[in-house]
């Protein structure tokens, strides 16, 4: 059982093709960061544009990939990568609570 605590966060700040599966994102797992997937970590990559992102991570009995892609009519506010502003998120939308 993976132990939460001790789960690190890799971004991958070069860009990444969204086309890119399991096997080319475990490449560019052990390629980039050095690290071994079956670690319990979370990998995340993303696109030239910085709008859509990849999460690799394994789960206990598999590898599982999140794709976030916002939809086209909702204003983007923050890019997944800006430093310094805040969350992409519920809470930064507008008409939200919060």
């Amino acid at each position: 059982m993976t132990n939460y605590s001790d789960v690190r966060i890799f971004l991958c700040t070069t860009p990444t093709d969204m086309h890119y599966s399991f096997d080319r994102l475990l490449g560019r797992t052990r390629e980039i960061f050095e690290q071994d997937p079956l670690d319990g970590h979370l990998f995340l990559f993303v696109n030239r544009n910085r709008d859509r992102l990849k999460l690799l991570f394994w789960d206990q009995d598999g590898f599982c990939i999140f794709y976030k892609k916002p939809e086209a009519d909702y204003p983007h506010f923050f890019l997944f990568t800006e430093i310094g502003e805040g969350a992409n998120n519920l809470a930064c939308r507008p008409g939200s609570a919060g």
